[in-house]
């Protein structure tokens, strides 16, 4: 009774509370949304110890985690009772509010068991559930705690009476249950713009509208048997005429079922290319039925089951429109947007980003958009809000963005999000016959292409899964975004891509709505140059030295990033990082992803400390909220909103591309130069910083490409300590004048023979951080969450090479030469000298002229080639312009036209000395570079 009385005093409390503020409260437009009787917002704690407490099964605990340093836990060896192996609840809060709807968050934290048990929890089905019911009302289960450590869980949204009610909970073991809170449920405010939208594009009269529309439903139809259809139609409709029971008790809580939702698609997709009405009646009976009784409770991402189910009534209902009664239609559409009231972006659609994030993936894109078009006719709302969304905020960002063709949050999230934008730009085209998008999404699917290594795996970008066993050689595939790639662009090279990844989906209705037979796929890429620039938004290059795919390939693989936007989420702080890959990874990333914000995941995978890139200590830096700084480029979890917002906000400037070129080939180029300038990346600290990368097909089997990096870094403070750094996953060895790294697959060994010209052995430290010590921010340690601490990948125990001056100033430069070598092979001899205005440096039949300063070469300098065969001469950093060059004997001169953002000069030439000089010599011929100039086909 004292505890009664205490929470009936908190609720006088907060009424008189809003009585005193009622001029003061907000005014809420929607029915919807709780409030109390002054219109102002309820937000109630109900500490544990304000329950009635189930002496049998549960206690108070002592716990000094907990604010109230008290909570609630079942007794030893009592079981959890959350499957109704008990009818008494464990604790019973009495709840009086006023009536509405309200979110409810509970506040838990683990015991020793429970601790345990999220250790050992390798996925969010391990997650910790609680049962509650409301009064007499069918119980449900919800997460109390998860395996990545958060106390505090939203329930999900309940509906309160206004009257003296009872809040029953059912405890899992492992937990210690501090307290529960009901804020009033507020609906997501609609943009003024939104408000008033007048969609550009609108769903056209009759049906179909999704996936086909009447006049491309007689092409989906012959194309049934035709090709690789056929196959895919026969497993349609052997299963479209199976009969499907769906039985279910109305009292009890009916769980989301992936495989009634496949059966009622089938059967309603089976009904539009036959017109089988009693199929199609089916499926509506089906989906009836299921969505008026499905619960989905709070499962991490649960957004995704609700959406799948929301995407598939409304092709039912689109489907099957003219089958539909007028108490199926209203059955279908109330519980539609009662579950689209359930979606993370919540309803209306405006609660996060369309452009990142969860709010960027399935649930408008598909999802809503989906239910907007089937319901149009009798509600075009909806449709207004999802069109609003993509037209006016999503499409123009894409278009922007996909100037460079790759995907901002990596290979992994990137291909599962862009399958997204895929299915929007699908569904609008289908629906009207006109694209929304610009035709450059359709190049986005060659960033998967360039990024694949000869192990199967990809190099590495952003937060991601594409790590296979060590040594073995594992596939990475996303086969459904590759599948909606090469239908929407009718890529033949793509399609071959995704027969490579299995060529099927899960879903052959999918595949019959849009696979095109007579496409042929294009098995190889020997039509693809094996360089790309990925242009200005997201800059980086990959160079190759050919396309075999497999362990025994000798291939080359590299990467440079910086330049162009940061846009947070999944995307980590890598400007300027490399990645090299010869018979394993030579130099890359040992960061890897687990659960999303942990500790690990914030200051050290997604940080620049897990890159192969420069660190520059400022100790007064701070990098968000994390603790620790590791001295790399700003931690950003914020996302531009548009094109606009991107451009003149420098919080989301990731550096910017100064020059890009490959050549003389095109299409197998002996060299491939990237420059950039990567202040705009860090913070304040860094007053100037280029890195160049010229990554060298030297076309050698046994020493198969070099990379010279050249870096030139200015700090705001000479103390502010620079750190020279790459990562490998094998102990690398340290000699006098070179670093020595090693990978190995199938018995065959791969190094990289780094040396270091600048600065020389006397004025340098060389520290490597191996194992345990290398996952580390400096003075902190960290520790991978446990999935990943149980999985055997290279990345877990790598090492850190950090090389850094002896003597402190604002300005230092690293100028080092990488030699990718086979076996036992000797790495080539490397020769160097400095111009006044470049760095000139000698391998092979090589000579690379790099600048020396952070700007481009202006003036005229003297080269000096040595004796021996013909070289080939690279001049990078050159000032877009005229230039010529003279032999000081006189048998050669020639004039060349340096273009804007390429920034070089590349000739033939023997020993013997040059002058290099801006402007035109006249009488001199213009040089014409031989484009068929290539390396050896491997």
């Amino acid at each position: 009774m004292k505890r009664y009385f205490r929470f009936s005093l908190l609720i006088l409390a907060v009424v008189f509370s809003s009585f005193i503020n009622k001029r003061n409260a907000p005014s809420l437009k929607k029915e919807n949304n709780t409030q109390d009787f002054f219109n102002k917002p309820v937000v109630i704690r109900l500490d544990a110890e304000m329950a009635i407490v189930n002496a049998k099964s549960a206690e108070i605990v002592e716990d000094k985690r907990l604010s109230n340093n008290r909570g609630i836990a079942l007794k030893p060896n009592v079981p959890a009772a959350i499957n109704g192996e008990r009818t008494e609840a464990d604790l019973t809060f009495r709840v009086k509010v006023p009536p509405g709807r309200y979110v409810i968050n509970t506040f838990a934290v683990t015991d020793k068991e429970g601790a345990e048990a999220m250790k050992k929890a390798t996925s969010k089905f391990e997650s910790l559930y609680a049962k509650i019911q409301i009064d007499n009302k069918q119980p449900t289960k919800r997460i109390v705690y998860v395996p990545w450590d958060v106390p505090k869980q939203e329930l999900g949204k309940f509906n309160f009476n206004g009257e003296d009610q009872q809040l029953k909970i059912w405890l899992p073991r492992g937990v210690r249950f501090e307290y529960i809170q009901l804020s009033s449920y507020k609906s997501p405010q609609v943009p003024e713009l939104a408000e008033n939208y007048q969609p550009k594009v609108i769903p056209p009269p009759g049906r179909p509208r999704l996936w086909v529309n009447q006049q491309s439903l007689p092409e989906i139809r012959a194309r049934l048997e035709a090709g690789e259809n056929l196959k895919e139609w026969w497993k349609v409709k052997k299963s479209a005429l199976i009969p499907y029971v769906f039985e279910f008790d109305p009292d009890k809580e009916v769980s989301f079922d992936a495989g009634l939702e496949k059966a009622a698609k089938t059967k309603a997709f089976y009904y539009l290319m036959t017109d089988d009405k009693r199929v199609g009646k089916e499926a509506i009976k089906l989906m009836a039925d299921y969505i008026s009784h499905v619960e989905f409770g709070n499962l991490l991402d649960i957004t995704r089951e609700i959406g799948r189910a929301i995407y598939t009534a409304s092709l039912v209902y689109d489907w099957c429109y003219d089958l539909l009664t007028s108490e199926e239609k209203q059955i279908i559409y109330n519980n539609l947007m009662r579950l689209a009231e359930d979606m993370e972006i919540g309803w209306p659609p405006f609660k996060q980003s369309i452009i990142i994030g969860h709010g960027n993936e399935a649930q408008i894109n598909r999802d809503l958009l989906s239910m907007s078009i089937a319901i149009y006719d009798e509600d075009p709302l909806p449709y207004q809000y999802c069109s609003y969304r993509i037209l006016e905020e999503l499409v123009p960002m894409r278009n922007w963005e996909y100037q460079s063709p790759r995907h901002n949050q990596g290979v992994n999230y990137g291909a599962y999000r862009i399958g997204w934008d895929l299915h929007a730009a699908w569904l609008f085209n289908r629906m009207t016959g006109q694209p929304v998008f610009a035709e450059n999404i359709k190049n986005v699917s060659r960033f998967w292409v360039y990024m694949r290594l000869p192990n199967g795996q990809m190099l590495r970008d952003g937060d991601g899964f594409n790590a296979g066993p060590p040594g073995e050689f594992y596939y990475w595939s996303h086969p459904q975004t590759m599948f909606l790639f090469y239908t929407y662009a009718e890529d033949p090279i793509i399609k071959a891509e995704f027969e490579r990844q299995g060529g099927a989906l899960d879903d052959p209705v999918l595949f019959l709505l849009l696979n095109d037979p007579e496409l042929q796929a294009e098995p190889g890429f020997e039509s693809l140059p094996l360089t790309m620039d990925f242009g200005p938004i997201l800059g980086s290059m990959v160079a190759r030295t050919g396309w075999n795919i497999g362990l025994t390939s000798n291939d080359v693989v590299a990467e440079i990033k910086g330049g162009g936007f940061h846009f947070g989420n999944h995307q980590h702080s890598d400007a300027g990082s490399i990645q090299v890959y010869y018979r394993g990874f030579q130099v890359g990333d040992i960061g890897l992803y687990g659960f999303y914000g942990t500790p690990y995941d914030y200051n050290f995978n997604k940080r620049s400390v897990a890159h192969s890139m420069m660190l520059a200590r400022d100790p007064g830096e701070k990098f968000g909220n994390t603790e620790s700084n590791d001295g790399g480029t700003r931690f950003n979890q914020r996302n531009p909103k548009s094109p606009k917002e991107a451009e003149n906000d420098p919080w989301f400037n990731n550096g910017k591309v100064l020059s890009s070129d490959f050549g003389p080939s095109k299409l197998h180029p002996f060299f491939s130069y990237f420059s950039v300038d990567l202040v705009g990346a860090y913070s304040s600290k860094i007053k100037s910083y280029t890195r160049e990368f010229c990554f060298l097909n030297l076309d050698k089997d046994s020493i198969p490409a070099a990379i010279i990096l050249n870096d030139n870094i200015t700090t705001a403070n000479p103390s502010f300590k620079k750190y020279w750094q790459i990562n490998t996953h094998n102990k690398p060895q340290i000699n006098k004048n070179t670093i020595v790294l090693n990978n190995e697959r199938r018995g065959l060994t791969g190094k990289t023979t780094v040396t270091m010209l600048i600065p020389a052995i006397a004025e340098r430290y060389v520290e490597v951080l191996s194992g345990a010590d290398a996952v580390t921010s400096f003075e902190y340690k960290y520790e991978l969450p446990g999935r990943l601490g149980n999985r055997d990948l290279p990345e877990k125990n790598g090492h850190r090479i950090m090389v850094s001056p002896k003597v402190a100033k604002n300005n230092d430069r690293f100028l080092t030469v990488f030699q990718l070598t086979a076996g036992d092979t000797e790495p080539l001899p490397v020769k160097n000298y400095q111009t006044k205005v470049s760095n000139v440096i000698i391998i092979a039949d090589r000579v690379v002229s790099m600048s020396k300063g952070n700007g481009f070469v202006e003036e005229e300098f003297t080269l000096n080639i040595p004796e021996g065969l013909k070289f080939q001469i690279i001049l990078t950093g050159m000032k877009a312009g005229s230039w010529n060059v003279k032999s000081k004997d006189g048998k050669m001169k020639f004039n060349t036209t340096v273009r804007e953002d390429e920034n070089t000069i590349f000739f033939l030439a023997g020993s013997g000395e040059y002058i290099i000089t801006p402007g035109w010599l006249t009488g001199s011929k213009t040089l014409i570079t031989d484009e068929e100039y290539r390396p050896k086909k491997r």
